[in-house]
């Protein structure tokens, strides 16, 4: 009976999808040919004139990209990857396979007893500190290098210039790139919206959900509902995902050997060094997808704690 009442379910989900699925190809032809008739008209003409899409630097900024951010494209997609995994684990799995509890006799000790999590949870949190740990590096990194002045918008004409490359991209008209001197406005804002909001929006709203949160404030409770994290962490998540879809369909597609050498080798070539090191990068991420799995977790959460089932 119940496999009876669970197949039209399937059935309806299904047919949402492909309904949901139609009315996005449609409405992405309709933007390509809204977009194509907006290129058309003399006014827009003269705006994509005006503004190329790409907005000013400040005075000093540096050119090319630093062999430091190769590594660290590395390891922000290799964290993103395993968090946003282990991230929809623990949001959709009901009878986790393993648990993990905190060993109370290390450097962090309370006074109460540590709770019991799942070994997802646990593998989740822990990627969440190496990431914050990498961000951190990160932010010091770009800004003793000055590399925050490509990424943070500095002008107001960033708003046109990224309304006309908008435009272009989806015109397919694309703008002309030249990433190792200046993101086009777009690019900026994306990567000041991912960087700088974001990435802290994932971080407080995980940190609230999270067993380190001080329970006990009343007031930083009150500030910050846990209803309200939750409300916020999948949405950013999804922000993530979004992102990384359309951050790599263009690198592969806006010149792939440059764009990849500009990202893991730090040179501006059209050499496969940047693919080959891409390449490389691929193969640890999908090793480390198969093996984020209790029977490879269990010896390596031990270390800190109490594995149970």
């Amino acid at each position: 009976m119940t496999a009876l009442q669970n197949k039209p379910s399937r059935v309806k989900k299904k047919v949402r999808l492909a309904l949901t699925a139609s009315a996005a190809a449609v409405l992405l032809v309709l933007m390509v040919l809204g977009a194509k008739w907006l290129r058309g008209t003399e006014g827009v003409q003269d705006f994509l004139i005006q503004y190329t899409g790409h907005s000013a630097l400040p005075a000093g900024a540096p050119v090319g990209l630093p062999p430091w951010l190769g590594w660290q494209h590395f390891l922000n997609g290799f964290f993103l990857l395993l968090i946003v995994r282990t991230g929809w684990q623990v949001r959709t799995t009901t009878r986790p396979g393993a648990y993990w509890t905190r060993n109370n006799k290390g450097l962090i000790k309370t006074k109460g007893a540590p709770k019991k999590i799942s070994l997802d949870l646990w593998f989740h949190l822990s990627l969440d500190a190496l990431w914050v740990l990498n961000g951190i590096v990160f932010m010091v990194l770009l800004f003793v290098t000055n590399q925050w002045m490509r990424i943070v918008p500095t002008s107001w004409d960033i708003v046109p210039n990224a309304a006309s490359a908008m435009l272009q991209y989806a015109s397919f008209n694309w703008p002309l790139e030249s990433g190792w001197v200046n993101y086009n406005a777009l690019q900026v804002l994306a990567y000041f919206l991912t960087v700088f909001v974001a990435a802290p929006l994932a971080l407080i709203s995980g940190l609230r959900m999270s067993p380190a949160w001080p329970k006990n404030t009343v007031w930083l409770n009150k500030a910050f509902p846990i209803e309200a994290a939750r409300a916020l962490h999948l949405p950013v998540m999804l922000y993530f995902v979004a992102f990384v879809a359309v951050h790599v369909t263009l690198v592969l597609t806006t010149g792939a050997l440059h764009n990849l050498n500009h990202m893991y080798a730090g040179r501006n070539d059209g050499s496969w060094l940047g693919a080959g090191i891409f390449a490389g990068s691929l193969a640890v991420m999908v090793a480390a997808w198969f093996m984020a799995r209790p029977l490879f977790l269990r010896p390596i959460a031990s270390l800190t704690g109490k594995v149970s089932r």
